[in-house]
């Protein structure tokens, strides 16, 4: 079935803001990626900021999504999972995190839902380390609980342009598995031996 001209604007503007950067792309250069006329564009969107808005709740569903994670025992390999569908949510939407603080400047209305996924990253992350140290494989304190828990969300709001700044002549070369071992080597301290064996085991293709 054919595509809807406004999912087409919106995908198409998706790809370009992830390839060039959101403030470096201009309506007219996605009408012209379309090969629709302008005034066909702002039929269905009267400026870039709306989207901007669009895209950011197509990201705020998905992410939210991932991050309702449920009252359950959790296994070293659900959060490996889960880490991995987490960046691949913001490798989807890249262009948010490749400038984050500009981004949310620019669309200030945004700042507030931003903060709000902030907020339930570091609510999951703490529910999935409580989880590892309910079944005695995880030993930590709750503060270091919370130190811990913030500086997975650290990491996972930044390491995605840490990863593409160190490709930047070969975008390919950008592996979402380094990302996740490099949050799961955080609780690496926390482990337990066996634990940290596994850890060891399942990071094999990531160091």
């Amino acid at each position: 079935m054919k595509m809807k001209t406004r999912d087409r604007i919106l995908h198409s503007s998706l790809a370009l803001f992830n390839e060039f950067g959101e403030s470096n792309v201009t309506t007219l250069q996605i009408a012209d990626e379309l090969d629709i006329s302008p005034g066909n564009l702002y039929y269905h969107f009267r400026s870039k900021g709306d989207i901007v808005n669009e895209l950011f709740g197509w990201y705020e569903a998905q992410i939210n999504d991932l991050l309702d994670v449920p009252e359950i025992t959790i296994s070293m390999e659900d959060q490996w999972l889960f880490l991995h569908l987490l960046f691949e949510t913001i490798a989807q939407y890249r262009f948010l995190y490749q400038d984050l603080v500009n981004v949310l400047s620019r669309y200030n209305h945004l700042q507030t839902r931003f903060q709000r996924i902030m907020k339930r990253k570091h609510k999951a992350c703490h529910r999935i380390c409580s989880s590892l140290r309910e079944q005695g494989m995880l030993s930590a304190s709750d503060a270091e609980m919370t130190v811990l828990s913030e500086q997975i969300v650290l990491t996972l709001s930044y390491w995605l342009s840490y990863e593409m700044l160190t490709h930047l002549q070969d975008k390919d070369a950008v592996d979402l598995g380094r990302g996740v071992y490099q949050v799961m080597s955080l609780q690496a301290p926390y482990l337990q031996p066996q634990e940290r064996q596994l850890l060891a085991q399942m990071s094999e293709d990531y160091r």
